[in-house]
C-alpha cells in the first residue's frame, strides 16, 4: 500500500477541479514556482487504491521544468464521484475519462502521460484508441497484462469482499494492518482511511476485476509509436521488475530502474523518479521538434 510522503501541499501546488465534457474530476495542479510555463503539460494517473496525493512528493519538482502538471483522481476514485454502473469503471470508460482530461489539460498541446500501476493500464488504452496526441507516454510500476504476486492477492481481497461486507471491513482487516505494521503516522493513516472508505464500492471493485483479468496489449501500445518510458522500482512487489524489463524490450522504450523503490517510486525515491521523467520528457519534445523541422 502506497502513501504520500507529505499531506502539505508544496509550494506551486493546489487542489483542482478539471471540468470536462464527461464530468468533473478532482486533481492537485503544479505550477513553477519560478519562471514561466514554457514545456508541454503532464497528467499523472493513479493507481486501483490510489489518488492525486500519491505524486506530491514530485509535482514540484516536475513544474519546475516549465511545465504544468496535473495529477488526478480517476472517476469514483477519492474526490472524484462516479456512478454505481461496473461499465463505467472498464480500463477502455477510463481510457477515455483520460482521453478528455488530456485534451483539456492540453488545450491543444500534446500532453506527457503518465500512469502508476493499474493507471498505467488505463492511460494505456488512452493511448492505444488514438482518439488524442500525446507527447510521451511512461508506465510506471505498471506491467503489460495482470497484475501478480502479492498485490494480485489485495485485489482479489477488494473483488470478493467489499460487495459483501464493505469498505471499512477491508480497511480494518487489510490496509489498516500493514499501515500499522509499517509505522505509518497517524496523520497519514487518518488519510489512507478516508481516502478508502470515499472510493465508490462499484468501482474499485470494478476497477480490481480489470487489474486482475487485463490482457497483454504490449504489441498494440508498440504500433503507436508514441516515445514510451517504463520506470519502475528493483524490488517491485506488483509486475516483477523482469516483466516490466522485458515490457520495455518489446516496446523498444527507454526502462529506468528506481534504486531502492518497491512499487511506488514517486513515493518512495520522488527525486530519482522526477528527475528520470524530466529528462525523458525534455527529450521526447526534442524528438517531435528535430522531426517536425526535419519535414518542413
Amino acid at each position: 500500500m502506497s502513501t504520500p510522503r507529505f499531506l502539505d501541499l508544496p509550494p506551486g501546488v493546489a487542489p483542482q477541479k478539471i471540468e470536462t465534457p464527461q464530468g468533473t474530476f478532482a486533481a492537485l495542479e503544479a505550477l513553477p514556482v519560478s519562471g514561466v510555463v514554457e514545456r508541454w503539460p503532464a497528467l499523472l494517473v493513479p493507481g486501483l487504491t490510489g489518488s492525486k496525493e500519491d505524486f506530491i512528493a514530485v509535482l514540484m519538482t516536475l513544474a519546475q521544468s516549465g511545465r504544468r502538471v496535473v495529477a488526478v483522481d480517476l472517476r469514483g476514485q477519492y474526490e472524484t464521484a462516479g456512478p454505481d454502473d461496473p461499465a463505467a469503471y472498464t480500463c477502455a470508460a477510463l481510457g477515455a475519462d483520460v482521453d478528455v482530461l488530456a485534451q483539456v489539460i492540453g488545450g491543444g498541446d500534446p500532453v506527457h502521460l503518465v500512469g502508476h500501476s493499474f493507471g498505467g493500464l488505463v492511460a494505456r488504452e488512452a493511448v492505444i484508441d488514438g482518439r488524442t496526441k500525446f507527447a510521451s507516454f511512461t508506465l510506471m510500476s505498471s506491467g503489460p497484462a495482470a497484475i501478480e504476486g502479492r498485490r494480485a492477492s489485495n485485489g482479489r481481497k477488494i473483488l470478493e469482499e467489499v460487495p459483501v461486507l464493505g469498505l471499512e471491513h477491508v480497511w480494518q482487516t487489510k490496509f489498516e494492518p500493514e499501515a500499522l505494521a509499517n509505522d505509518v503516522s497517524d496523520e497519514i493513516r487518518q488519510f489512507l482511511r478516508r481516502r478508502l472508505l470515499s472510493n465508490s464500492a462499484t468501482g474499485l471493485t470494478s476497477m480490481a476485476e480489470q487489474v486482475l483479468s487485463m490482457r497483454d496489449r504490449t504489441d498494440e501500445l508498440r504500433q503507436i509509436e508514441l516515445p514510451t518510458l517504463v520506470l519502475f522500482g528493483e524490488h517491485d512487489d506488483g509486475w516483477p521488475p523482469e516483466t516490466q524489463s522485458e515490457m520495455a524490450a518489446r516496446l523498444g522504450a527507454e526502462s529506468v530502474v528506481v534504486p531502492g523503490a518497491v512499487h511506488s517510486p514517486a513515493v518512495e525515491a520522488p527525486e530519482t523518479t522526477a528527475a528520470a521523467l524530466v529528462t525523458f520528457w525534455n527529450a521526447a519534445e526534442k524528438h517531435y521538434l528535430d522531426v517536425r523541422s526535419s519535414a518542413m
